[in-house]
Parts: C-alpha cells; structure tokens; sequence
C-alpha cells in the first residue's frame, strides 16, 4: 500500500479502538483488535500501546510510511453494544468483507448508535435496586421503596449527575440522594429494612464494570490500566459512603428522625431474623430470580444488546445458585471462587456461542457476587469512625475480592479451544451456522 493507504487503515483501526476504549472494553481487546485491523489490510509494522484513558500508535518500517499519533479517550460510560459491533466488524474485516471505506462508515454508525433511551435506563435502575433488595434480603415493602428511590437516583444521574457534574461530586451525590431517599421513606412507614433499602438502591452505582475490567487487566498483564481502574472502582465506593454520611447529617435535622449516630445504628440495625428450613429454601428461591433479575436490568445499563438478555440472566442466577451451593460444602472464601469460575465458564462459551465478546456476558452475570455491599460498608465505617466493623467487614469483602480475582484468572487460563469444543458439543445452532 501507499503512504496515504497506510495512513488510512492506521487511521481506521484508532478509531475502533477509541470506540472500543471508551465503552468499556478491556485493554487487551483494544490491541487485539488494532492488530487485527492493521494486519488484515497490510500494515504489519504496527504498535499499539493502550492505556485506560489513552492509545499511542506508531507504524513505519523500511518498505512502510512512519506514522505517529496519540489520542486522550476519556470513558464516557458502559455501552457493550457498541463493543459487540466492533468486535463483530473487526472478525468480518478479517474475512474480507470490508473495503477500508465501508469499514470507516460502519465504524461511525456505530459511535453515533444511540445508547438504551433515558426512560428504559430509569426504569432498569428501579427494577435493579428492587431486585437486588429483595436479593440481600429485604421484604416486598422494602423492594418497593428501593424501586422508588432507584427511579430517583437514575433521574438525577441522566439528568445531572453525568451531563453537569465531575464523577466524584456526582456520586457523593448519588450516595447523599439515595440515603435521604430511602430514610424518608422508612420514616413514613414504607419498607421494614433500612439497609437493605439502602444497599438495593446503591448497587447502580457500584463500579462493576471498573472492577471486573480491572482484573481482566491485571490478569493480562496490563498492570498500570489495571491498577488505574482499580483506583477508580475505589474511589467511587469512598464517594458514595461519603455522600452517604452526608446523606444521614441531612436527614438527622428532620424532628423526630434521631442525630446522625442514631440513623447510622438505625441502617445498620435493621434486618430480618433467623429462618427455619422451609422459609430458608424459599429465601433462596427469592434470592436466585432476583439475580436473574438485578443482572437482566444491570444489562440494560450496561448496554448489553437485547439478544442477550436471557444469557446475562442465566449466568447471573446460575453462579449464585453455585455460590448458595458451595457454601454447603467449602469454607471462607471458597464459595465465592467457585461460583465465580461458573460464571466465568458459562461467560466464555456464551461468548463463543453467540460470537461476540465475552466482556457481554461477563460484567453483568457476575455482578450478584461482586462485594458491594461489603466494600461500601467498610468506607461507610471508616466515615462514621466504627474502626473495628470497618477492619472486620473490608477483611471480608477483601476476601471474596481475592477470590473472584483468583477464579477469573484460573479460568481464563483455559485455551479457546475448549470452548469451542464445548459449544460444539452442545450442539449450537448459531454456532454451527457462523462456522460453516
């Protein structure tokens, strides 16, 4: 190719990345897919060094032009569906059914593809933070006051939160409104559990996403993004606590509510009692479809293409019902580690099944085990000054962290191939067809 053909195809293949980058996909993902782009068209000199708010890429060799260029990529939030349509176009670009000028237009009709509407969004936050009440364990009283305070939570994130505020402001804000939510309403009688209101109703705010794509990273030995994502996912849990207390400081100068001591024993107090064996199996019942339904509303924040809602749902309550199971039998942290290497497994023959990413799958289904609760409560003590619960709660929540990190890394070990094998085995249609 010429000069300006090189150029062309360099130029193509940083805007895939930059597509891919800022919506949420792995690090590794971005370089596989620069290199596959570059590769396909000829441009064999090429390097890629991507980092998680950047990609530097060099080409030039001898028998091919030298080209430089940089690009700041600030993450502009989570929409897989736009990384399902680079990952799918890059594999057509492989097989040759792209020219460099159809790749460039289908490239910007994917970032200009509209994200899930304001009102799907905020509907999926109420249905989440009820599901995921329910989940923790609070009753239909309580779900229905997280469906409440979800829906404003969601409102305040699409309409001021995300468009006028810094991240950080924004989620204390978050955690401020979702505890002055939730406290009004226990007050006025709806919900029984305070904290199960309140942990419901925070878990769109958790980082899931920066979580799990940062151990993905370290994983793959991108140390610095990993780490990098790991601040973030940090960060995000320290604002929300802090909006949190600031949140109970608020609610503390409504006459007859208590001081702000009085509301923190209050979140913290609350709760159900013991539970014979019927009323445990039936619990579990409650727990394991309101993951199903916590991880289906998560994916439609998450921007998961429609298709493939029933998977996320699947996984979902499959490594829960493993983690419910392996708690029966293993000790510690040993429940966490398996169900996360099933939902790991069942992501990466989905991924292959269906033939798209299986960060799909993955961020979503896994998101019932990650320690939200655990890790909020642990800033949430260290803000009240309760140094001892918060020692005690963050050695547990880093525990089942360690945990999940350990599953997703043995488990990505395994070779492709045997997910291949495995979907082949379970006789896919979808797969069959696209491998013929």
């Amino acid at each position: 190719m010429g000069k300006q053909s090189d150029e062309e195809v360099l130029d193509l293949a940083l805007m895939a990345g930059h597509i891919l980058l800022e919506n949420g996909a792995e690090i590794y993902r971005v370089e596989e897919t620069i290199d596959r782009i570059c590769g396909y068209y000829g441009v064999n000199s090429e390097n890629a060094f991507v980092l998680s708010n950047g990609i530097f890429l060099t080409a030039g060799s001898a028998r091919e032009s030298f080209f430089a260029k940089v690009q700041h990529i600030p993450v502009s939030g989570t929409h897989l569906n736009k990384v399902a349509a680079v990952n799918q176009l890059s594999r057509e670009i492989v097989e040759g059914r792209h020219t460099i000028q159809d790749a460039y237009r289908i490239l910007e009709e994917i970032r200009t593809m509209p994200g899930k509407k304001r009102w799907m969004q905020t509907l999926a936050s109420g249905v989440g933070s009820a599901a995921f009440c329910i989940f923790f364990g609070g009753t239909f009283g309580d779900s229905l006051a997280a469906f409440a305070a979800g829906i404003c939570l969601y409102l305040y994130v699409l309409w001021l939160s995300v468009p006028h505020l810094s991240k950080i402001v924004g989620n204390i804000g978050g955690g401020a409104l979702v505890t002055v939510v939730c406290c009004l309403l226990y007050l006025m009688g709806v919900g029984e559990n305070l904290n199960f209101m309140m942990i419901g109703t925070i878990m769109p705010l958790v980082p899931g996403v920066a979580f799990t794509n940062s151990i993905r990273d370290v994983a793959d030995g991108d140390y610095i993004s990993g780490s990098v994502r790991m601040l973030d996912a940090l960060l995000v849990f320290f604002c929300i606590a802090i909006g949190v207390g600031i949140g109970f400081s608020l609610i503390s100068l409504v006459p007859g509510s208590g001081t702000l001591q009085e509301m923190g024993q209050l979140a913290e107090g609350s709760g159900s009692g013991a539970m014979g064996d019927i009323e445990m199996f039936g619990q579990l019942a409650k727990e394991i479809l309101s993951a199903v339904v916590g991880t289906v509303s998560f994916s439609v924040l998450f921007g998961v293409p429609r298709e493939y809602y029933p998977y996320c749902g699947f996984i979902g309550g499959a490594g829960w019902l493993v983690y419910c199971l392996a708690e029966l039998f293993l000790p510690g942290s040993g429940p966490c580690f398996v169900a996360t290497a099933v939902v790991i497994l069942l992501s990466r023959t989905a991924a292959v099944v269906k033939h798209c990413p299986v960060t799909i799958f993955l961020i979503a289904g896994i998101f019932p085990l990650v320690p939200g609760a655990g890790v909020y409560w642990t800033v949430y003590h260290i803000v009240m000054e309760e140094l001892f619960l918060a020692v005690s709660t963050g050695y547990s929540a880093m525990k089942e962290a360690i945990a999940i990190v350990m599953g997703i890394v043995f488990v990505f070990e395994l070779p492709q191939k045997l997910f291949v094998r495995m979907a082949g085995w379970l006789g896919s249609c979808d797969f069959k067809k696209r491998n013929r």
